[in-house]
């Protein structure tokens, strides 16, 4: 089937028309043929058994049924009417509902007449009722074509009110293999086919639809799966290696004597193998020709600002500048700090940038930067400011990418007439296998050992009626000397009923741990900025020792002498989050702990995360339990989840799928990187398609 046939607006489709044109555009993005042919079911359901009526479960699940309807009625409720039908088999009986299109139903339904209902079934008043069935008349049933494993479509609320209901989406579809002829143009090449031992697209798209049996619908959907990610994988990894031919980078052929000056005398610890490994793999890159464009991945405290410091040494060996942009001040204030500290006996020039920065100082920045003067800029989004420009941007380092978009991004990278090269760091650890997807156009590097001497944080539940034996914990670790958070839930919907927990549990804690021998801070979302760092500043030099707050801690505030974090309600929490606050403490030499505080109701995904805590102190591996308890979506927040719009495919379900379509399509690019070679040219043409007709990924990073 020619794929310029499958560009055909769907409303030319028999049995669509302009409204379910338009409603299939604005509700499932359906536009043209192919796009239905890509609507792939969520499930599919066995319609090969019938069930009788004392054979039905209260599972909530569709079935089939045989019987008769032998009396309807119309029952008047609160708003409007329903239809009640009795309808039995030689077993039993229950009931159809009907709360729309009441007036066909009763006008058409064929009282003492045998029909084969579908639907989902309800336990309710003691018997078993069925709303809006599916019917049909036996003898039309024992006639009609046989489907075997009916398909469920993706559904709206929108659809179902408009009557496109699944089974007229099913017509749809039956409507379009009929005009197509069941022909589809292959995608895939005859060598990956063979050896992946892959069924043909149009049997693929075949049983995906209309499977004829559970084989070849697990057959189908391996087929489609492999397809949809190896083309994403190819699509990353062609734009990797095509931008390391087309841009340019820096050629930093030194490692001169401020890179090893520092190494030899100013290092404060030995760095670990991680941290070697990961500052071997940024040197190649920048001694290449190419501009490196690398993910630095690494939990909290691993030490990815020293990796970061000795990379601009590298640039300013070579005589170029560095910057580090960080989203927020307190982030960009605490880099400056820690750098400054590092380098202060090396006489490097090092400023920083951000909104409060006085207009004096700024002119004075300005200046430096143009002459070359200043080595090292480190700032806020101040740093995007066309003002801000540089005498030769060598490297410029992101810390939590993610919280920029791309158009700040990319005016960094303009600050210069060849892009600098550019280091993104991390502290959310991001499960590998989301990792090849949204990042797979950059190179990853993983810092995944912590400094040696750093003891791991020991982190227990514990339920609310514990409190007591926690409160005579807190007290003895205060004797020792050490500073204590308590971190409340902040929900902005509830924002009032967060504030009453703080404050409640802020005088529970005042209550037992009374003035003048403790001193306790507080901090949340309704004080003045102002008043939110005083109270941070308190607990910095050691005035207070205990922290109450909201989660407004969890950005970057290092207070090496605060020695246990207690977490309320940390039901409410997410596994990431809790993992960012467990990374509070825990940051001096001594023993260090989180208490989770939980109600005795939890859920099973609230237990999972929970035992996950205290399990495990590895990032990646909570990244992954986070990964499959919340999907890809939710993982990477709003504004990166629009990424990966999967037709088919899962990114955590379909791991093993990912990693050998990644695996192929390397493969391919290292034998035929512009895909000339005949048994190529499918993959060269399908690849084209999708780039002219959807321009995917190609915004990722």
């Amino acid at each position: 089937m020619n794929s310029n046939y499958l560009q055909t607006p769907i409303v030319y489709l028999k049995g669509v028309g302009p409204h379910r044109a338009e409603t299939l555009k604005t509700e499932l993005g359906i536009s043209t043929y192919q796009d239905l042919l890509n609507l792939f079911p969520n499930r599919h359901i066995d319609k090969t058994k019938y069930y009788k009526i004392n054979q039905l479960q209260r599972s909530n699940a569709d079935v089939q049924v045989i019987g008769k309807i032998v009396h309807i009625k119309t029952v008047e409720q609160k708003k409007g009417k329903r239809l009640v039908a009795k309808f039995i088999d030689d077993t039993g009986e229950m009931e159809l509902v009907w709360f729309r299109g009441q007036k066909w139903i009763k006008e058409n339904i064929k009282i003492n007449v045998p029909y084969v209902i579908f639907g989902k079934c309800n336990w309710f008043n003691g018997k078993f009722s069925m709303p809006h069935p599916e019917m049909e008349l036996l003898e039309n049933h024992e006639k009609g074509v046989k489907i075997v494993m009916q398909p469920i479509y993706p559904s709206t609320e929108k659809l179902t009110n408009r009557g496109i209901t699944n089974k007229v989406i099913n017509k749809m579809m039956q409507q379009l293999f009929l005009d197509c002829k069941g022909q589809f143009s292959e995608s895939l090449s005859p060598g990956l086919i063979n050896e992946l031992n892959l069924i043909t697209k149009s049997e693929a798209l075949f049983n995906i639809h209309f499977p004829k049996n559970l084989d070849l619908l697990a057959k189908a959907q391996f087929r489609l799966k492999f397809e949809e990610l190896f083309y994403i994988q190819l699509q990353l990894l062609a734009k990797n290696k095509s931008r390391k031919q087309r841009i340019k980078g820096f050629v930093f052929d030194q490692v001169g004597t401020l890179f090893n000056q520092f190494f030899t005398d100013y290092l404060p610890f030995d760095l670990t193998n991680a941290q070697k490994r990961v500052i071997k793999e940024i040197r190649a890159d920048l001694g290449s020709n190419a501009q490196m464009n690398r993910l630095l991945q690494g939990d909290v405290g691993s030490g990815k600002t020293i990796v970061a410091l000795m990379t601009m040494l590298l640039a300013i060996d070579n005589d170029y500048q560095a910057c580090l942009m960080a989203p927020t001040e307190i982030l960009a204030n605490q880099h400056f700090n820690g750098i400054q500290e590092l380098l202060s006996d090396m006489g490097i020039k090092i400023a920083i940038l951000t909104g409060s920065t006085k207009t004096s100082a700024r002119k004075i920045i300005h200046k430096e930067l143009e002459s070359g003067e200043l080595k090292i800029l480190i700032g806020t989004h101040a740093l995007l400011e066309d003002k801000v420009k540089f005498k030769n941007l060598g490297l410029a380092i992101v810390d939590e990418q993610h919280r920029f978009g791309v158009a700040q991004r990319s005016k960094l990278w303009h600050k210069n007439e060849k892009p600098p090269h550019i280091l993104v760091m991390t502290a959310t650890p991001i499960p590998r296998t989301l990792a090849m997807s949204l990042y797979g156009d950059l190179d990853i590097s993983v810092i995944d050992e912590l400094p040696p001497g750093r003891k791991p944080i020991k982190t227990v539940h514990r339920y609310d009626s514990n409190r007591l034996k926690v409160f005579a914990f807190i007290k003895d670790e205060i004797k020792k000397g050490r500073q204590i958070y308590v971190v409340y839930p902040l929900i902005q919907e509830s924002e009032a009923l967060d504030y009453k927990d703080l404050m409640d549990g802020y005088e529970s804690i005042a209550r037992d741990f009374p003035k003048p021998e403790y001193q306790i801070s507080i901090v949340h979302g309704k004080m003045k900025p102002a008043d939110k760092d005083f109270e941070m500043e308190r607990f910095v030099k050691g005035e207070t020792q205990i922290m109450v707050a909201t989660t407004v801690i969890e950005v970057g505030v290092n207070v090496p002498n605060a020695s246990v974090m207690i977490v309320e309600s940390a039901e409410r929490f997410g596994l990431s989050q809790l993992h960012q606050l467990r990374g509070r403490v825990g940051r001096g030499a001594d023993q260090s702990f989180c208490i989770l505080m939980t109600s005795h109701k939890l859920t099973n995904d609230s237990k999972t995360r929970l035992e996950t805590m205290v399990k495990t102190n590895d990032g990646f591996e909570i990244a992954e339990v986070d990964l499959k308890l919340r999907g890809p979506g939710d993982l990477m927040g709003t504004q990166q989840s629009g990424m990966l719009h999967l037709k088919i495919a899962d990114i955590v379900k379909d791991n093993d799928i990912l990693k050998t379509a990644r695996l192929y399509a390397n493969k391919i690019l290292k034998e035929d990187p512009t895909l000339e070679h005949a048994n190529n040219l499918v993959v060269r043409h399908m690849y084209a398609q999708i780039i002219k007709h959807k321009n995917i990924w190609n915004y990722i990073s």
